[in-house]
């Protein structure tokens, strides 16, 4: 009797650890889910794009593990291993998500930089215009430069609307673009000074 008892008491607990291991990790694909929007949510689409990729890739391969113990007949079920996988999904996820905020506040910090960079460098070349050679042939060229530099200074709300909004990857490359047309303005007006100052030189 005693050995029908045990029998029958370790058929009891085989049949739970066969019924846990067949049914279907809800809870865990709930989860690992979650934590690919939430990283997805803080941007990491934009500032992590091959981890975010991947997370995704290794909850896609999860959710076919999932699907192939599925087909299998009930006891014959385990998705031990699809519950790791999720439980990997999951913290690689929280890791993009955190990284992504690192890599977000850098951004802003570049984004502020570059946006004070193209301030000085419009502010250094509208000086320079002022002490443009003026002279026959110069009228137009000085013009010219004035309205680049005009054009220059009207698109700074654009970029601190670009701030704003939190698109610092954008605002970068846009602080970037004025930077350098800016610099390339006080460029040709440095080089036009030297040439009279070269004249004058010459004269002596």
């Amino acid at each position: 009797m005693k050995g029908l008892i045990r029998c029958c008491a370790y058929g009891l607990v085989l049949m739970l650890i066969v019924t846990g291991c067949a049914k279907q990790p809800t809870q865990e694909m709930g989860d690992a889910q979650k934590a690919i929007g939430d990283a997805k949510a803080a941007g990491s689409e934009k500032y992590l794009p091959e981890d975010t990729k991947k997370a995704g890739d290794s909850l896609s391969a999860a959710l076919d593990e999932i699907k192939t113990q599925d087909s299998k007949f009930a006891l014959l079920r385990n998705y031990g291993k699809a519950k790791e996988m999720l439980a990997q999904v999951k913290a690689e996820a929280e890791r993009v998500q955190t990284d992504t905020a690192a890599k977000k506040e850098e951004a802003k910090k570049n984004a502020l930089a570059g946006q004070g960079a193209a301030k000085a460098a419009i502010d250094e070349a509208r000086g320079l215009l002022e002490r443009a050679p003026k002279g026959k042939g110069t009228k137009a060229d000085i013009e010219a430069m004035k309205g680049d530099v005009k054009g220059l200074e009207d698109s700074l709300p654009e970029l601190q609307q670009m701030i704003g909004k939190e698109d610092y990857l954008m605002a970068i490359d846009k602080a970037t673009a004025i930077k350098e047309k800016a610099d390339g303005v006080s460029g040709q007006i440095k080089a036009a000074l030297e040439k009279v100052k070269a004249k004058k030189g010459g004269r002596k």
